[in-house]
């Protein structure tokens, strides 16, 4: 019987520390996808700033009141504006950021095939 009790004892604190552990891997991953308002390029997760600071408080406490990764995301956009996050979604106010590098695809590789083309009609 005392072995059962240890053993319960074991995969009880085991699962206490894992969750903890998750819990706490998932504030890291929201700390490094913001954006330190106060130090130019720096993630939250690296800056030493009062306001990063008080950011990984506040994420803490949001994972501790239940909310997930998507909803802290929403209510710290809502509260600083997209620019917060290093990975802004696709909406109306982004869709040019996300567009130009196709655009630019599309348009360097028509240079370089009408230079191509242009190429063997003068051969």
């Amino acid at each position: 019987m005392n072995i059962l009790k240890f053993l319960v004892s074991v995969i009880f604190l085991i699962y206490c520390f894992s969750s903890d552990l998750k819990a706490k891997n998932l504030e890291i991953e929201i700390t490094k996808n913001l954006r330190c308002l106060i130090c130019q390029g720096q993630s939250v997760y690296d800056s030493d700033s009062e306001f990063a600071n008080s950011l990984k408080i506040l994420v803490e406490k949001k994972l501790n009141e239940g909310l997930n990764e998507k909803q802290i995301y929403i209510y710290l956009k809502d509260k600083y504006g997209d620019w917060i996050l290093y990975d802004p979604g696709f909406s109306k106010n982004t869709y040019f950021l996300w567009l130009l590098p196709i655009l630019m695809f599309i348009f360097g590789g028509a240079i370089i095939l009408r230079k191509v083309i242009l190429k063997k009609k003068k051969l």
